[in-house]
């Protein structure tokens, strides 16, 4: 199960309809277990089917969560007008079989958000909590 706090659900969703007509893509990074980060990333190619992230980018990330003591434990990108479920390219790109694959769907009347585990390419969904905020 992948617990997300409800403020980086958010950031993820206006970081997805600020990149329209664009995938938006980024990572997320958790603290004992909980994902209370996200990091926003440039897509290079610019695209609605697709996305490259940007290694400057991602190596001040990755570099950012090492500072902090967090842990690398989701990359997330949206589907401007498709459902929320990889695509065979999301599929193929899946590298680590560890991290947690989110996707932000725009297709409809609201986002929807899901998580996936792709292992070996094999995808199965993964249950996602989302935690709000306290005194909120």
């Amino acid at each position: 199960m992948l617990k997300v706090k409800e403020n980086v659900i958010r950031a993820i969703i206006s970081h997805a309809e600020k990149e329209l007509p664009y995938e938006a893509c980024g990572y997320l990074a958790a603290e004992a277990g909980l994902v209370g980060h996200h990091y926003e990333m440039t897509n290079t190619d610019k695209a609605a089917d697709h996305f490259s992230m940007d290694p400057q980018e991602q190596f001040a990330a990755v570099k950012d969560i090492r500072n902090r003591g967090l842990t690398l434990c989701g990359v997330y990108h949206s589907h401007p007008e498709t459902p929320a479920r990889p695509s065979i390219e999301d599929i193929r790109l899946a590298y680590d079989p560890d991290l947690s694959y989110v996707i932000i769907s725009l297709a409809g009347k609201e986002p929807i958000v899901k998580s996936f585990l792709i292992k070996g390419g094999e995808v199965s969904p993964e249950a996602l909590e989302i935690l709000k905020e306290e005194g909120i």
